[in-house]
């Protein structure tokens, strides 16, 4: 495992809560060069002291250089961890999102909020319907299988459909993919319906046509 050492007093940030760590606060990062290069490696994080601070995903070719995972010691970065944190950000939501209408664009999962810094996922269309994923960092991208295992148990939505926004995804040094994770395909247009507005919106990509009339 990486061993991220950061310099004196940098350490402040971080345990107040902040959750990134840029290149200007990092001394040194022991360990294994092909670890190093492995967008998403997960890295325990000292102080200058030595200290245990937490554990991290790390990523040398973002500009943030880590994300914190947690703060506890006893607490490993492993599939458990990911699918706890998949299912409690569903508790959160899921219940908001069955009660919406079937052409409601509902949010799931809100990245760092829900303890998985970089991942966003939509569901449309209800329990039948699509969760439409975004992975927008190196640590999530690298635990992938078990979030995606997590989400399709806990909701029972049978498709999982992952976005790019090819932007980030390289500004991660993350290949540009996006496709059916598991199930089908969303269809080319699908109608969107927030409060008074409807719209028709491209799930794959995210774009949205002109409103249409209520």
């Amino acid at each position: 495992m990486l061993i991220i050492t950061i310099k004196q007093g940098k350490e402040k940030s971080l345990l107040a809560g902040d959750p990134w760590i840029y290149p200007t606060a990092i001394d040194k990062v022991d360990g294994k060069p092909q670890e190093k290069m492995k967008p998403g490696s997960t890295a325990i994080v000292q102080s200058s002291s030595r200290q245990f601070i937490g554990r991290a995903a790390y990523n040398s070719k973002s500009q943030i250089r880590a994300r914190m995972w947690s703060y506890k010691e006893d607490e490993p970065v492993d599939h458990a961890m990911m699918k706890r944190r998949v299912k409690a950000a569903l508790a959160k939501r899921l219940p908001a999102a069955r009660s919406a209408g079937p052409q409601a664009l509902v949010p799931l999962v809100l990245g760092e909020e829900d303890g998985l810094s970089g991942l966003l996922v939509h569901n449309w269309g209800g329990q039948q319907g699509f969760l439409i994923c975004q992975f927008q960092s190196g640590g999530v991208d690298a635990w992938k299988v078990p979030i995606v295992q997590a989400l399709l148990a806990e909701t029972g939505c049978p498709n999982v459909y992952e976005r790019c926004d090819d932007l980030i995804r390289k500004g991660e040094g993350l290949p540009l993919f996006s496709g059916a994770l598991a199930g089908d395909e969303p269809p080319e247009h699908v109608l969107v319906v927030e409060g008074n507005q409807r719209y028709s919106m491209d799930l794959c990509t995210g774009f949205k046509y002109p409103k249409l009339r209520s």
